[in-house]
């Protein structure tokens, strides 16, 4: 991961049509392109929970990625939290 500023962490629930449309699967495509670590899973009320620490670019983009990917299409709305990283995750994946 990128060790240029300080490390924020994002929580965002994606919902819409964002299950069985290969979401987490993309989003761990687009993670590929960033300094970021952290997960995605599926969540049982439909939505989608990303986690993901970086600096706090790397996220605004990572998450701009998501928007702007094919799957982005399916994305009814969001609700994106920010909070104090807390260095636990390594790499990203997806969280089952």
């Amino acid at each position: 991961m990128d060790s240029g500023g300080a490390k924020k962490q994002i929580r965002v629930v994606f919902s819409g049509r964002v299950q069985g449309v290969g979401f987490r699967y993309t989003v761990c495509r687009v993670a590929e392109a960033f300094a970021v670590a952290g997960y995605v899973r599926n969540l049982p009320d439909g939505s989608v929970e990303v986690v993901a620490e970086g600096v706090e670019q790397e996220l605004v983009d990572f998450l701009n990625g998501i928007r702007g990917a094919p799957i982005g299409r399916y994305i009814a709305k969001e609700q994106v939290n920010w909070v104090a990283a807390t260095s636990q995750y390594e790499q990203f994946g997806i969280s089952f």
